[in-house]
């Protein structure tokens, strides 16, 4: 074996051995840390991500030189997996006290610090012995994405609030989108021409929605006005929510666990709001219609009995939740057949 091969072997021998410790210390992220334990603040973890952040210069530049020593790369290997494992240790402390959705978030932005910092390693590794030129242009843009997934660190929610906030907002954004294809839906063209040619019939099918029937348009303006206060009753709870975050008693436990059901609720009514949105096209799926507009109540009638638990809801947020109600049962009204009286007192 040459020595630029034994060299090679060496320093692939040592980088195992701390990927596989690393890993195992990673295992303690999948539980949180005991709510008894003092809680370690973000900024604790966001300062030992920007150690993170100079060690993968230091290795960066390091194996960017023509031919770095052996005891300078193996120095450098042993001292950037001490901070990661200061990190991982640091974002354990972190989790003290977080539900669910806070803890899936910090594993999820310590993940990305280890994966970008691993990534690094072994492709400075694999590298190690190809042209200089390979590794000054490789080696800078993956210390970047260290870089970059300790600067994120910085956009993590930081309590259990603000975690589920964010999640419902997601919840949001995507019931948002079902509602803008579904205010695509058009009716079906009248024919009003014997002469039109088969090219222009073939423009037509292409429509996006433009083969509604009437009563199947009259069922569609129902759904998307139920989606539509979906939408509205899911912007509700965001505020709610966003308002507890400044009480003290947002990390109270019982409370992380109304507001994890709280948002397990939101979930189930977008997963509905999807269901709404996917059924509306030809040929329509009523039993679907009627399935999804079901768990949508009960998941309100849940959603309002935690919310009592956390601290009360005002009339605004009350008032939302009516209006998604009538708004759901003018739509069962209409899918028994009714829709023509309905579709008349309904706002679009």
């Amino acid at each position: 074996m040459s020595a630029r091969g034994g060299k090679k072997a060496r320093l692939s021998r040592a980088l195992d051995s701390h990927i596989r410790n690393i890993e195992e210390t990673f295992q303690i992220l999948e539980k949180s840390a005991a709510s008894s334990l003092e809680k370690v603040e973000w900024s604790q973890v966001i300062k030992l991500g920007d150690e993170v952040s100079k060690q993968a210069t230091i290795a960066g530049m390091l194996w960017s030189v023509e031919e770095p020593e052996m005891k300078q790369l193996e120095e450098c290997m042993e001292a950037y997996f001490n901070v990661l494992h200061g990190f991982v240790l640091i974002c354990h402390g972190s989790t003290a006290g977080a539900g669910p959705t806070l803890h899936a978030s910090i594993c999820s932005s310590a993940r990305q610090v280890i994966d970008s910092s691993l990534a690094l390693l072994k492709e400075a590794l694999s590298i190690e012995s190809r042209n200089f030129s390979n590794r000054s242009s490789i080696i800078p843009r993956l210390s970047g994405s260290v870089w970059e997934a300790c600067a994120n660190l910085n956009k993590n929610p930081t309590s259990n609030c603000t975690a589920i906030g964010r999640a419902i907002t997601r919840v949001a954004v995507s019931v948002k989108d079902i509602l803008r294809e579904m205010n695509e839906l058009k009716p079906a063209a009248p024919n009003t021409s014997n002469d039109a040619s088969p090219e222009e019939d073939d423009s037509d099918d292409e429509e996006f929605g433009d083969d509604l029937s009437p009563e199947e348009m009259l069922i569609a303006q129902l759904t998307t006005k139920a989606v539509s206060d979906v939408l509205a009753a899911l912007k509700e709870v965001i505020r709610f929510v966003s308002g507890l975050h400044t009480k003290s008693n947002e990390e109270n436990m019982e409370h992380v666990k109304a507001l994890e059901t709280l948002l397990r609720c939101c979930e189930e009514i977008g997963n509905q709001a999807n269901e709404l949105g996917a059924s509306v096209y030809p040929p329509q799926e009523i039993s679907v219609l009627k399935s999804a507009a079901k768990k949508i109540y009960i998941a309100i009638d849940d959603l309002q009995k935690v919310v009592e638990i956390v601290g009360g809801s005002d009339q605004s947020f009350l008032g939302c939740f009516e209006r998604l109600e009538d708004s759901l049962k003018k739509m069962e009204s209409g899918l028994c057949g009714d829709v023509s009286s309905e579709i008349e007192r309904l706002a679009l």
